[in-house]
């Protein structure tokens, strides 16, 4: 039997490619009611997108002839090949496939919870994403802070993108001028990649956004926040990110890499250690940025790699890293950069320039991923 640990993204891509490959054996452990398609809640929080579009049920998006576990993971024990489940119960595997997600650590940076009471929210969480519409569009002057904190998070352009979207709206209303729009960044650069980085660069100097490189919110008082420890910023309005992580049930585990990830080949995708483990998405210690076009190059790799496994044989596929990241520069404009381990631009559309702000890219961001997100990609399909 194959057990998946996570029904998010990368676990229902994953059942379903399985399936259609004539697997029977497949258990889904997720506790979720409802799954959420999550690039859609910076376009909420822009005020681009309902939150209903978001979200459906979890049963609705569940392959249908997997078993499916209602019930949260909270170990593995690779010795006897078992998942221990929340209820204290074990499940057996043949193979297991880790992907319960990223942890997103709301309490790391002191008083950015308490400040969600207050003028600030965030898109990283369904609860708050509609808010950030409601003080972009009640903000007619003072200051704006945007912030991204250091490490790996799920679509590191989302802090971005939002800070773009908000300024472009502020524009559109010309009050923009009246707002001293910040955005703070851990890296020393807009984007890994230079060729985005410079595009993104003339999107900074159009909207007169003041960037702070090497930088990162390290406490949240009142309605000022705290840069490196040192230097403060009153906001009006802010829209801040927590640091994140792999669950803290991986990092204490025996399958950790020392990032506290599932450590895998960043390749094959199997576990060094441990041959019947396999992982991908946000949990897995690849090293490419956490997208949900990274999962679907992973999950046919992964997939094949798994199969040639349980016949014996050595895992050939080969995941290069590619992932993309669709960076919404405007209220109808959009840079997809696509990249993988190499850090050089991948376009994947053939005779289309996406090294450049397009109309059309916004498009595919607002419908086309969507639909190929719920029709294609979660049946196993794309």
């Amino acid at each position: 039997m194959v057990v998946i640990v996570g029904g998010g993204t990368a676990g229902i891509t994953v059942a379903a490619r399985l399936l259609r490959a004539g697997l029977r054996e497949v258990t889904v452990v997720d506790p979720a009611d409802t799954h959420h398609y999550q690039p859609l809640w910076t376009l909420v929080g822009g005020g681009r997108a309902p939150m209903r579009e978001s979200a459906r049920p979890q049963a609705s998006v569940m392959p249908k002839g997997v078993t499916w576990v209602r019930r949260a993971a909270v170990s593995i024990d690779p010795e006897a090949r078992h998942v221990r489940l929340d209820d204290g119960t074990d499940l057996h595997y043949d193979q297991v496939v880790v992907c319960p997600g990223i942890q997103l650590d709301w309490d790391a940076v002191p008083g950015m919870t308490e400040s969600f009471a207050g003028t600030a929210s965030s898109n990283y969480s369904p609860d708050l994403a509609p808010r950030t519409w409601e003080l972009i569009r009640g903000t007619r002057r003072g200051t704006a802070v945007f912030a991204m904190p250091s490490g790996p998070i799920k679509c590191a352009g989302a802090p971005q993108k939002i800070a773009y979207l908000a300024a472009d709206h502020w524009r559109e209303q010309g009050v923009l001028r009246d707002i001293d729009v910040h955005l703070v960044l851990p890296t020393p650069t807009l984007f890994g990649v230079p060729e985005f980085a410079e595009v993104l660069a003339g999107v900074v100097r159009r909207y007169g956004i003041t960037a702070h490189f090497s930088s990162e919110v390290t406490e949240v008082r009142g309605d000022e926040v705290v840069i490196n420890g040192t230097t403060t910023l009153p906001y009006t309005m802010a829209h801040l990110v927590p640091p994140q992580s792999a669950p803290d049930w991986i990092k204490s585990g025996p399958l950790a890499a020392a990032s506290g990830y599932v450590d895998v080949d960043k390749h094959t995708l199997r576990h060094v250690r441990y041959p019947e483990v396999f992982a991908l998405g946000d949990a897995g210690s690849t090293p490419n940025s956490k997208t949900g076009a990274a999962i679907r190059e992973q999950a046919p790799v992964l997939v094949a790699n798994l199969l040639a496994a349980r016949r014996g044989a050595e895992p050939t596929a080969r995941y290069g890293g590619y992932a993309s990241c669709p960076l919404t520069t405007a209220r109808r404009r959009m840079l997809l950069a696509e990249f993988d381990y190499t850090m050089r631009p991948t376009p994947s559309i053939p005779m289309i320039n996406t090294i450049r702000e397009r109309a059309d890219m916004w498009y595919l961001k607002r419908h086309g991923l969507p639909f190929l997100y719920w029709n294609l990609m979660l049946r196993g399909r794309a």
